[in-house]
């Protein structure tokens, strides 16, 4: 019988093998058949392929045509083992067929249809937010008296045809270049979001202008999977039930384009001072870069980088608009960008009014970003959307002091019409409790309609030789000790020839000048702070290493910086604000002060949140109450702030403080404070308008443009403009009035350091080291004692002969500043050159 009517006989037989005779024994040995497995004297039931071969004394064909024999061939175990083979490899063929695996995937792909149709249908297109209807912000000082509401929506609807067409285009060539093609969703863009929102990496990029405008009009800014697909469903409908024209007017007349305003009609306004038919291409292009960050990208107050990345959105949209085949590339090459107006004036922003709220907003934008971890276009967005009661701690009658202390000892001295220079003068000045870090007033110009960058915050300048105190807190709280293995104190003595050259290690050294040019010879530390002796704080910085002056530096607050050199006389950037925080943290005895203007700031949905100015220890008491007695001996008689206690103001009550003074003039400041205020105060000399026919620092000295930073030489025709000039005159009227004509309070001191404290009897002789880069103010020092508190004793000793790395004669190289502007007025050569 042949093998298929074998096969046919066992199906008849209901599945049963067909009997055969026993074999014979010893017939179980495995022999090759020629094609079906065969044992010794059987056939076996199978072919090479298929394997099957008999059973009970048949053999098992393998799959090369071997059969087993049955009882002759195998174990009962291994029987049992390939029948379990047998019915494993049957089972996954029943459960895995190409029929099954293609059924359970159509399966997936319809269930997955049907719960976005079901999704479709269940999400309807809601009633527009009353977005439009936007709240302003209030704005009080700290007796709860309202001083501005900022924030009323300024929006307009135009129609599209009211824009003019290639605007249009620029809008979706910069935004959405599909648009015109696309169901109005991107879903790969959308599913991108909504995978980051899931894994918290904030949001990026992707929706469509459908999907914008719908956000816009319809739902939040919330970045949440459920409005992502809220927004996702809802512009599928809105695609198919209305025209790309009309949701591309809806889009440009409900996007935010910064300066508080929304829609392109007021954005025209408030960027060129046009209505929106009449812009032209490369305003328009402008307008649809800032889509992407208004705030970032606005001139005016955008940083280098901003402005940079606002010009390269700018040029991509004009780029694709030729890509698109909408401009050609001779009309693309004749584009030149158009710098925007100034933002529009706004009434509320009169006087010191604008200060004081750019200062809050950008002290909440602050708060926001770090505890809610917005963007920095986020935060000032949540600002701008209104709803905002902001109670600041400016205190009227402290402000109304500082205010009137500018105009009587500055303002009123200054006269462009009989000197040039005047009109460049800028002053600020901050000032602040040190018991609780409350910004109490602030001075960020003449008036911000006037002049909008605040005077009080600019971050353009430089401290100069305000900056000496952090080195020796640096000293101080590192245990430093000089060249003689002497620990670095007040007493510890330095060689204060100008000029003299110190090695900071790694092949760089410096030699900077005295003011003057002025040699002081062998000087104490407390002398050389007294009189701003530039060539001892170069020594010191270097003795105490720049990587650890940097690390006090920011402890204090202020912002980092590169550990060069040039900076132990100042020559890094920073802010009136910065530097009270830093002078607010040495009368707090060490606890960080970071200054806040903002009382409270609460919102109908978000709460109340209250600043904490007032941080942990960041150096210790002794440190800092060393520092407060040391600069004491600055504001006495022989020290360069002498002015604040001399005069009307003798014997009104106790300050400490420093003068500082950069380099051509350039900027002049007084940081002082009493056991109740700390005020700094500094005038900046910048270019007015037109440039005022100023000149540019050396070594430029090319004709200024406005914003140009400018020597302040002959202003307010004085000679010079020092730290111990203007600013501390100002300092001292305010402080006066400001504390209700003075104040018997006195400094809580725990130290034996210092011009503040009785001098300690001295054991160890000081030690001698190399100069700074301050120059003193424009008197010699005097060895008067302090009219108010004693100076400290001093018992020099002469330096061990050959470990000094000073040189005397060495001629100083020119210092360039490691971070110039881009205009070229850094003004960092070599930094704080004054008192």
């Amino acid at each position: 019988m042949g093998r298929a009517e074998e096969r046919r006989a066992r199906q008849r037989g209901g599945g049963a093998r067909r009997a055969v005779s026993p074999p014979s024994a010893g017939a179980g040995r495995m022999e090759r058949g020629p094609a079906a497995g065969r044992t010794h004297g059987h056939r076996s039931v199978g072919s090479p392929s298929d394997g099957y071969g008999g059973r009970d004394g048949y053999g098992r064909g393998s799959g090369d045509g071997y059969g087993r024999g049955g009882d002759g061939g195998g174990t009962r175990a291994d029987r049992r083992r390939a029948a379990s083979r047998r019915d494993d490899r049957s089972l996954l063929r029943r459960i895995f067929t190409w029929k099954k695996i293609l059924g359970t995937f159509f399966g997936v792909i319809l269930l997955g249809m049907a719960a976005a149709v079901g999704l479709y249908l269940y999400v309807d297109i809601p009633n527009p937010n009353e977005d439009a209807t936007q709240q302003s912000n209030v704005y009080k000082d700290a007796s709860g008296k309202t001083i501005a509401n900022v924030g009323e929506t300024k929006r307009e609807n135009v129609e599209l045809s009211e824009i003019p067409r290639q605007v249009q285009q620029a809008v979706v060539a910069a935004e959405n270049k599909t648009f015109y093609k696309d169901p109005g969703v991107d879903i790969k863009g959308t599913t991108r979001g909504v995978l980051n929102t899931l894994m918290g990496k904030g949001k990026q990029g992707g929706s469509t202008i459908t999907q914008q405008y719908v956000k816009n009009l319809y739902l939040t800014q919330d970045q949440t999977v459920s409005r992502k697909v809220q927004e996702l469903v809802i512009a599928l409908k809105v695609d198919r039930q209305t025209s790309k024209e009309e949701i591309l007017a809806g889009y440009l007349n409900t996007s935010y384009f910064g300066r508080g305003v929304y829609g392109i009609q007021a954005a025209a306004q408030a960027y060129y001072g046009v209505d929106a038919k009449d812009l032209t291409l490369a305003q328009g292009a402008y307008l649809a870069a800032l889509l992407q960050a208004p705030n970032q990208y606005d001139f005016a107050i955008a940083t280098d980088t901003g402005k940079k990345l606002a010009k390269e959105r700018w040029a991509y949209a004009l780029d694709n608009m030729v890509e698109m085949g909408w401009l050609s590339p001779a009309d693309r090459a004749k584009q030149k960008f158009v710098d925007p107006d100034k933002p529009s004036q706004n009434p509320g922003f009169k006087g010191q009014n604008g200060y004081h709220i750019r200062a809050a907003k950008d002290e909440l934008a602050r708060h926001l970003m770090a505890e809610e971890g917005l963007t920095v276009d986020e935060a000032y967005n949540t600002i701008d959307q209104g709803g905002w009661t902001i109670q600041l701690n400016i205190d009227p009658k402290k402000q109304k002091a500082l205010e009137k202390a500018v105009d009587k000892k500055l303002n009123s001295e200054l006269d462009p019409k009989k000197r040039k220079v005047d009109a460049a003068v800028q002053a600020g000045a901050v000032s602040v409790d040190p018991k609780t870090g409350k910004v109490v007033a602030l001075y960020g110009g003449e008036d911000y309609l006037k002049h909008e960058t605040s005077n009080a915050t600019r971050y353009d300048y430089q401290p100069g030789s305000t900056f000496k105190p952090v080195i020796l807190a640096s000293a101080l709280e590192n245990e430093s000790v000089d060249k003689n293995d002497q620990p670095i104190t007040p007493n510890t003595v330095y060689n204060g020839d100008s000029k003299v050259k110190v090695d900071f290690g790694n092949g760089q050294t410096y030699a900077p000048p005295n003011e003057g040019d002025d040699d002081y010879g062998r000087i104490t530390v407390q002398k050389a702070m007294n009189h701003s002796v530039n060539s001892v704080f170069a020594a010191m910085g270097a003795d105490v290493g720049m990587d650890k002056v940097v690390k006090t530096a920011t402890d204090l607050g202020m912002r980092k910086f590169d550990p060069h050199a040039a900076m132990t006389l100042g020559s890094m950037k920073a802010s009136t604000l910065d530097l009270a925080g830093v002078y607010s943290t040495f009368a707090a005895h060490g606890k960080k002060i970071t200054p806040s203007i903002i009382k409270s700031a609460e919102h109908q949905e978000t709460g109340k949140w209250e600043p904490k100015p007032i941080g942990d220890e960041v150096i210790s008491r002794e440190t800092a109450d060393t520092i407060t007695s040391v600069l004491q001996g600055v504001t006495n008689d022989g020290g360069t702030g002498s002015t604040v206690l001399r005069g009307e103001y003798a014997g009104k009550y106790v300050a400490a403080g420093k003068t500082g003074t950069t380099d051509s003039n350039v900027s002049a400041l007084f940081a002082g404070y009493t056991p109740e205020l700390v005020t700094v105060v500094g005038l900046f000399g910048e270019a007015p308008e037109g440039g005022g026919g100023l000149k540019t620092p050396p070594p430029d000295e090319k004709p200024a443009k406005a914003g140009n930073h400018v020597a302040l030489y002959g202003a307010g025709g004085r000679p010079t403009t020092h730290g111990a000039g203007f600013p501390a005159e100002i300092w001292a009227a305010y402080t006066l009035g400001a504390l209700n004509g003075g104040s018997d309070a006195k400094f809580e001191l725990e130290t034996d350091m210092g011009a503040g404290v009785a001098p300690p009897p001295t054991t160890a002789p000081p030690t001698t080291q190399a100069p700074t880069t301050e120059p003193p103010e424009t008197q010699k020092p005097t060895t008067a004692p302090p009219t108010t508190t004693p100076p400290t004793s001093e018992t020099p000793t002469e330096p061990n002969p050959g470990e000094s790395s000073l040189d005397p004669t060495y001629e100083p190289p020119i210092t360039i500043d490691p971070d110039p502007d881009e205009d070229g007025n850094d003004n960092g050569r070599p930094g704080g050159t004054g008192n």
